[in-house]
């Protein structure tokens, strides 16, 4: 049942795109303060929960195994290690199909119109199809590892993963405009272009889901169980990476969408509410 709960919430984080797609049909002038504001709430919650949980958690997993000393430095590069991670995985993805690149401002009219804005030139119906086609493969890969961060800390832990879950599911929404847009904009056809972003969104589950198997079966013990020190190593990993997500994507487009302290409150917001709920539950 367990498995079954982390798998649920690993795919409803990845479904949120298709949110995203919805905002981008049915909106005609879309409010996008409520993306910036809950953007930087996710960044807020995915902050706060990385610095005071998991990397805690993993911390208690590895020094339990190897000492205060050689478990706290083992805790500390698999942190680093997790950051090299997703930055290798931005590096290899071309800025302009990158979605932790911050919109530029022909992008954020394009949305905030929610009209064809009959683009000339380069801006052509080919182009906007190759942009909107790149973004779902760029989203699809970064979200293989957003995908274990959700499964591994809702086995862990159910109520860090619920946490975990909603604040990528708040952060896919801009992800799910980001692919649907360009695709509708260039073949207007609704469906295509919403069955692409849902696309992108499941790579989530597949991605727990294969990087689960491989653990099982490789790196678990003669019972199935996962060794403390794999799951230490994975939970510091999961944490650089969500801080990483949090600081080159989620703040900067939170920045990008809204104005005057938008971003700022719905940072302090999620560090907030993840507070909170981590005290209601202790």
């Amino acid at each position: 049942m367990d498995i079954l709960f982390a798998f649920a919430l690993t795919l409803f984080a990845g479904l949120a795109t298709g949110i995203g797609s919805a905002i981008a049909f049915f909106a005609k002038k879309n409010n996008y303060r409520f993306l910036s504001i809950s953007t930087g709430f996710s960044a807020g919650v995915m902050l706060y929960v990385s610095f005071v949980e998991i990397l805690f958690k993993g911390r208690g997993e590895l020094t339990a195994v190897y000492g205060d000393i050689l478990g706290s430095w083992v805790n500390v590069l698999s942190f680093f290690l997790g950051i090299l991670l997703i930055g290798l995985i931005d590096a290899f993805i071309p800025s302009a199909e990158n979605p932790h690149e911050i919109p530029g401002k022909e992008d954020r009219l394009m949305m905030r119109e929610g009209e064809n804005p009959d683009l000339p030139g380069d801006h052509s119906n080919a182009r906007l199809l190759r942009m909107g086609l790149f973004t779902a493969l760029a989203i699809g890969i970064h979200n293989f590892p957003e995908g274990l961060a959700t499964f591994l800390s809702a086995l862990h832990d159910p109520s860090i993963g619920i946490a975990i879950a909603i604040a990528i599911a708040l952060h896919n929404i801009p992800e799910g405009i980001s692919v649907s847009v360009p695709i509708y904009y260039a073949t207007g056809n609704r469906r295509k272009a919403f069955l692409l972003s849902l696309s992108s969104g499941m790579a989530e589950p597949v991605g727990a889901g294969i990087a689960y198997f491989f653990i099982k079966v490789f790196m678990a013990g003669p019972e199935g169980v996962i060794p403390g020190q794999l799951m230490g190593i994975l939970f510091a990993a999961v944490a650089g990476i969500m801080v990483y997500i949090s600081l080159d994507e989620l703040l900067p487009a939170s920045r990008a969408y809204g104005k005057g302290h938008d971003s700022l409150i719905g940072l302090i917001g999620g560090m907030f509410v993840m507070a909170l709920s981590l005290l209601l539950l202790m």
